[in-house]
């Protein structure tokens, strides 16, 4: 009887007041440590270091393919989160059989320059019809997602915030384009590899730090009563406790 009450306090955090106080809460929780940026980083420097060594597309794609599967298996025998290192699996499949079926080392590249094209495109829509890309990752941390997944759009202050945070993606997106398609036109395959790198985690924290400078600046009123919520850890620990 005792510990109830302090059981239910840790479960919960305070409610956040402000938009960008709830935005900042719940983009915090969908995003990927250091170990998530090399696991997405390593096949692409593996791939431009054995096609470099060795000029043979085939050799460097299975090279890169490998790696990609090991940091997979370490996560499978470690029991830990495979969210980020899937991904970096099926993009260097895909990139590796864009490489080996043209035979061209910079074609390993193309699945990800139209993978920021169809993004860019995304968002700008997003934008326009006032459906901001960023509203959707801040809907899926609502604890009421389930229930109404679209509860953010009814919040005006949020839906601008949104849009302005929208805008930092499609920057991030302009920019990538803008240095890999010259780069792949040209068929520079180390400066491809070194930009996409570049491009990758690195670019990320910089449009972070532009958004969350956007957030600490703000101060927008909810206009929807959010959900209070959980605190730090509790989900890790619920997920603990239901794999033992």
């Amino acid at each position: 009887m005792t510990h109830e009450p302090v059981a239910a306090a840790g479960a919960a955090v305070a409610t956040p007041q402000t938009v960008e106080a709830l935005i900042r809460h719940r983009l915090a929780t969908a995003l990927g440590g250091w170990r998530g940026s090399v696991e997405t980083a390593l096949p692409t420097v593996v791939f431009v270091v054995f096609w470099t060594w060795q000029q043979d597309v085939t050799v460097a794609a299975g090279a890169a393919l490998a790696v990609a599967v090991v940091l997979a298996l370490v996560r499978v025998v470690q029991r830990s989160s495979l969210s980020h290192v899937a991904g970096a699996v099926f993009a260097t499949a895909i990139a590796a059989f864009f490489a080996v079926r043209s035979g061209r080392a910079e074609a390993a590249f193309l699945p990800g320059i139209l993978t920021n094209a169809a993004f860019l495109a995304l968002t700008l829509v997003s934008v326009v019809t006032r459906w901001p890309a960023v509203g959707f990752v801040v809907g899926a941390g609502d604890p009421r997602a389930q229930e109404d997944p679209f509860a953010w759009r009814r919040d005006r202050g949020m839906v601008r915030v949104c849009t302005r945070l929208t805008w930092v993606l499609i920057g991030v997106y302009a920019v990538r384009l803008a240095i890999m398609v010259p780069l792949y036109l040209s068929a520079e395959v180390a400066w491809l590899g070194v930009a996409k790198v570049a491009l990758g985690w690195p670019l990320w924290v910089g449009s972070l730090a532009v958004m969350g400078w956007m957030l600490l600046s703000g101060h927008t009123p909810l206009e929807l009563e959010p959900e209070p919520e959980p605190a730090p850890g509790v989900h890790g620990a619920e997920d603990a406790e239901g794999g033992a």
